[in-house]
């Protein structure tokens, strides 16, 4: 059996929390941080081996104009070294130093995993640039903090996928976050985090864009931060138009199988 004994160490977190307030605070184009060799390489290597295959298990999947991805977010389906390393991710440890980094106080994690846990992109996988949802109906409360954990080793430049950080205006992106392997990144989640990874990847058949997502919440938010509930915005990019491919129109009609026997006809 697998060692499911990692725990974070508060004095260790709070030296990052020292270390990077300034930075999150002071980022641009939204308060974000990114976080190297986060995690002790013996506490990430077991998730990687027994993070499970696009067909081990039924993932969520999503095929569209606007993202095509795999998400999984019961744990009952996961490893028990994932599963305690995302119970340390929802522990109070962890949430007491996302309060000293961001100075957001009184955060509440999500036990549910909704819209988190683990997700994976194979070849040709992609997000189109969004904003995310800013409220839980389940918990019924607000969306505050996005945590991601990388876990791509030996990942390629050549294979794209970084993760995209756009102005609040869509005109530009101000910051690229490659996917490698323990990288940690921590972001507000506003209106205006426009974010996403929206060209296709292009990583070898037997490789897949994989990471850990966590979310948490608040009861409650600034009044300046909030413009009425709503689901994920998605955003154009200059030029961009979310068309998709006959496929995925298709499939908004019919049942995914017959999509796939027409288009295949239709190729």
């Amino acid at each position: 059996m697998q060692d499911v004994t990692f725990a974070f160490q508060r004095a260790e977190l709070m030296a990052h929390a020292e270390r990077f307030r300034e930075q999150f605070a002071t980022a641009e184009p939204f308060p974000h941080v990114v976080i190297d060799d986060f995690l002790p390489p013996s506490a990430l290597e077991p998730v990687l081996e027994e993070f499970p295959e696009p067909r081990g298990v039924t993932w969520q999947e999503f095929d569209s104009a606007r993202e095509i991805k795999l998400a999984l977010s019961d744990t009952e389906l996961m490893g028990p070294v994932t599963r305690n390393l995302l119970h340390e991710f929802n522990g109070q440890v962890f949430v007491d130093f996302l309060e000293a980094l961001t100075g957001i106080t009184g955060l509440i994690p999500d036990p549910h995993f909704d819209g988190g846990g683990l997700h994976q992109s194979r070849a040709g996988g992609y997000l189109k640039v969004h904003a995310d949802f800013n409220k839980t109906k389940r918990l019924n409360l607000h969306r505050r903090l996005n945590g991601i954990l990388y876990l791509n080793r030996d990942w390629s430049p050549e294979w794209g996928g970084d993760l995209e950080l756009w102005d609040s205006d869509m005109t530009a992106c101000v910051k690229r976050v490659a996917p490698l392997f323990n990288r940690f990144l921590i972001f507000a989640t506003t209106d205006n985090a426009n974010h996403g990874l929206p060209d296709p990847i292009t990583c070898p058949p037997d490789r897949a864009r994989r990471s850990m997502a966590l979310y948490y919440y608040t009861n409650g938010r600034p009044q300046e931060e909030f413009s009425g509930e709503h689901s994920t915005l998605f955003r154009q990019r200059p030029g961009e138009d979310f068309k998709g491919t006959f496929r995925q129109r298709l499939k908004r009609w019919v049942p995914p199988a017959l999509a796939d026997l027409f288009s295949r006809r239709g190729a």
